[in-house]
């Protein structure tokens, strides 16, 4: 499995409602200190995967203000019952904890 690959099966297992870090999403690939690279993959990735519950390291959107897309992800988010106040998640309540069953029995790698 390539390390993309990863990245998008990781992505894929964030549950609704809840939200994860490029940095987390690189840890739990495999892949620490990538975060970057979760990033690229997001962006040329032919899947569609909710790109949406995917934030920076301090909870925050990572798409510039006022942008349609930022716009998007904060709605996306709001949908799922995420609350994102000031373009912020507080990851203390938001963020995706995946327990010891949903590391070894989810992940395929």
């Amino acid at each position: 499995m390539t390390p993309a690959q990863r990245i998008e099966t990781l992505i894929t297992l964030i549950p609704v409602g809840r939200v994860a870090t490029y940095g987390q999403v690189a840890d739990l690939a495999g892949l620490p200190g990538r975060a970057r690279l979760v990033g690229r993959v997001l962006k040329s990735s032919e899947r569609e995967l909710p790109w949406h519950r995917i934030v920076g390291a301090s909870g925050r959107i990572s798409l510039p203000i006022g942008s349609a897309a930022h716009e998007e992800q904060v709605g996306r988010l709001q949908q799922e019952g995420v609350v994102v106040l000031g373009g912020r998640v507080r990851l203390k309540e938001w963020q995706w904890q995946p327990d010891l069953a949903e590391l070894l029995f989810l992940l395929p790698f």
